[in-house]
């Protein structure tokens, strides 16, 4: 790929090759030469000579005639009369006011060679007004006359002269121009951070393990009082239904019980060791 590009002009630095017009583009937004927009930006330097040299600015004439107005590539009025009445199918461009006050009135008279009439642009104050510009903080103000003048120019340059400024509008006008608004972002839901597990709930029952299971059986065992027995019974329902048992740790103790429930009905008690009906919660573990 071809890395020439188009910066040669009479009087002006040559810039044939991409690295060229970047080492250059590089120099310049260093130093105070750079406006304050291209300043500390050498990709912006080189994209506003490139775009100046399209039509036919040289690199420093690009770097204060070309300015990024909304995101969009503009030249400045002066910068535009000037590229105008170079070409050489201009045959003159005139610029006067009419009127005073409120009937002031600016012309732009842009004459191509070769047409039997040139092209004429009036600005008025009524339209300047209708166009919220009137009056305007800035240069609406202090040089209103101006101003105008340099509407009507815009105007009467880009129709009679479109290849000259290539589509460019004047730096002026596109300052006028109201800022696109940006729409709204929607508002959004306050994110509300949850914890994983609700703190309010109570927390999950322990589980019984092998240990749990052989303290029971043990107490269950050695107990041969009935109604410890019956209190057993009624707990370790109570612990299934809480999860602490599982359905088969349960059914085993249940059958333990039932077993030994039936022994004692069926054979004389023992003289086992009694237990209170109150400790028969701590017999069966937790």
């Amino acid at each position: 790929m071809s890395t020439e590009i188009s910066t040669q002009r009479a009087g002006g630095l040559a810039l044939q090759t991409f690295d060229d017009a970047f080492k250059f583009a590089r120099m310049v937004s260093a130093s105070e030469f750079a406006p304050k927009d291209f300043r500390g930006k050498p990709e912006s330097c080189m994209l506003a000579i490139q775009h100046g040299s399209e039509v036919g600015l040289s690199p420093m004439q690009s770097l204060q005639s070309i300015a990024v107005i909304n995101g969009r590539p503009t030249i400045w009025g002066d910068a535009a009369l000037a590229l105008v009445q170079s070409s050489p199918v201009c045959e003159y461009v005139r610029e006067y006011t009419e009127g005073e006050g409120d009937g002031l009135v600016a012309v732009c008279e842009a004459k191509r060679r070769g047409y039997p009439a040139p092209t004429v642009v009036r600005f008025s104050v009524a339209d300047a007004k209708k166009a919220g510009l009137w009056g305007k903080t800035g240069p609406w103000q202090q040089y209103p006359a101006r101003m105008m003048t340099l509407r009507a120019r815009g105007f009467a340059l880009r129709n009679a002269f479109a290849d000259a400024l290539r589509g460019l509008i004047t730096a002026e006008e596109a300052q006028d121009y109201p800022t696109p608004a940006t729409a709204p972002e929607p508002a959004r839901e306050p994110v509300v951070v949850r914890p994983k597990f609700d703190a309010t709930a109570p927390a999950p029952a322990a589980k019984a393990t092998e240990e749990d299971l052989q303290k029971s059986r043990l107490s269950v065992n050695r107990t041969s009082d009935l109604a410890v027995l019956k209190v057993m019974r009624s707990k370790v329902d109570e612990r299934l239904k809480s999860g602490f048992y599982t359905p088969a740790q349960a059914d085993e103790l249940l059958n333990l019980i039932a077993g030994k429930i039936e022994f004692l009905t069926i054979e004389p008690e023992d003289s086992g060791t009694d237990f209170a009906h109150e400790a028969a919660e701590h017999e069966v573990q937790a």
